[in-house]
């Protein structure tokens, strides 16, 4: 078949011969876009376009004199131990040590410990895949078991970088909203949300925003409802159990995870929180040993890690896992922050419930426009992060990685804010 771009009516037939300079084609005139449809529609979720725009705007000033409320990076240096971990693991014991590092041995080894310790579950070593943090962790274990067109659920309000893993792997994400005043899951609406298209369900416990750890009560329930729907279904519904606060908890709680009630539940964790560095990426994607069928699941993430873009953490990061996994940030610390901020606003008038886990106080903002209750601190120095971008408006987000003088510094502003939205 002839390519209708190319002159055909030139003695020597197709070919640069019978074009003249002037006919050539111009790339540059394609009517195409240059980016791909995927691309496009990730650029475009509005949620990473409001936080895209909150960055650009904000950023500068919040990172110079503000008082910083906004993600949970650090504010204050880091713990010599943290340092000297990294430092030591730098040092060289053998002439492989920077070579390729895909699953060590002794990082996977060291992690399936520390999860049996938490969790009472004997995890093995070989179910643990390590990843560049707990954002690639998600990511594979979406990949793993859906295909493009499946359904993934997930409970508002949600991490907000759900929807771009979610479309990224060709899924349809499926938003469900929580019960707002006790912060649980609601099931109810998981059930209806659920198609013989659902691949799977993720849940975020010690949960971002809200601070809520689900009891074992509610993961049993949830246990069961993914039970009995994919058996009407007639598919497994996985659940993904985003979980890289598992180790911050306060007032003493013991943390439970739906890997003890559900055994098709892939559990995605980050060292970058339990240390407070989220630029160090190292993480895992760990499988339950009851999981059935696990044996199929293991070669096929094992050629993930590689296809996605080598997502294993740099040698340095698993040459320091094994001590990593021996001590974290000062958790009591974290939990002082949290009583000081929901005294302190509690007196002001705000409704703060007190977060179980987690970095994040998320509280109902005074007047309905969160963002322009936002912006109001934002005049005063005081950065948080409005619950618009976490896809439920009303609410702001409130990180306790700040230190204890930007805590004591915002508290007049928070006041007059609070005096302003109720004048």
């Amino acid at each position: 078949m002839n390519n209708p771009l190319i002159p055909t009516d030139s003695p020597s037939g197709p070919g640069k011969e019978g074009r003249s300079r002037s006919e050539a084609p111009n790339a540059d005139a394609d009517p195409a876009p240059a980016v791909s449809d995927r691309a496009a529609r990730l650029a475009s979720i509005p949620s990473f376009r409001r936080l895209e725009r909150y960055i650009s705007q904000l950023g500068p000033r919040w990172q110079t004199a503000g008082c910083d409320f906004t993600f949970g990076n650090p504010h204050q240096m880091p713990p010599d131990r943290f340092v000297n971990t990294l430092r030591d693991a730098l040092r060289p014991q053998n002439d492989q040590w920077f070579a390729y590092q895909t699953n060590a041995a002794p990082a996977r080894e060291a992690a399936a410990e520390s999860l049996q310790r938490l969790l009472d579950v004997p995890f093995r070593p070989d179910d643990i895949y390590l990843t560049t943090g707990g954002f690639a962790a998600i990511a594979l274990a979406l990949k793993t078991v859906a295909d493009p067109g499946d359904e993934v659920i997930y409970s508002l309000p949600p991490w907000f970088l759900y929807e771009p893993l979610v479309l990224e792997a060709g899924l349809v994400p499926v938003k469900v909203t929580i019960n707002t005043t006790t912060f649980d899951l609601d099931l109810a609406a998981i059930e209806a949300a659920i198609t013989e298209r659902t691949r799977v369900v993720i849940i975020n416990t010690p949960n971002n925003p809200t601070g809520r750890i689900y009891p074992p009560s509610l993961l049993l329930r949830l246990a069961e409802l993914l039970e009995t729907a994919s058996a009407r279904i007639g598919r497994r519904i996985y659940l993904v159990s985003d979980e890289p606060y598992n180790r911050i908890v306060y007032d003493g709680l013991r943390f439970h995870s739906p890997v003890e009630f559900y055994p098709y539940t892939l559990l995605a964790y980050s060292y970058g929180k339990t240390h407070l560095s989220p630029g160090e990426r190292v993480g895992y994607l760990a499988l339950p040993p009851t999981m059935p069928r696990r044996h199929e699941l293991r070669p096929a993430i094992n050629s993930l890690q590689v296809a996605m873009g080598w997502v294993y953490p740099n040698a340095l990061l698993q040459h320091a896992l094994p001590e990593l996994e021996k001590f974290s940030i000062d958790v009591n610390q974290l939990q002082h922050r949290r009583d000081r901020l929901v005294s302190a606003l509690g007196s002001m008038g705000y409704r703060i419930w007190p977060p179980e886990g987690a970095f994040y106080l998320y509280a109902p903002s005074p007047i309905l426009d969160d963002e322009a209750f936002t912006e109001s601190l934002a005049r005063r120095n005081v950065f948080v992060l409005p619950g618009v971008l976490f896809e439920t408006p009303g609410f702001f987000r409130i990180s306790l990685t700040a230190n204890e003088d930007m805590i004591e510094r915002s508290l007049p502003a928070f006041e007059a804010a609070m005096k302003a939205s109720t004048a």
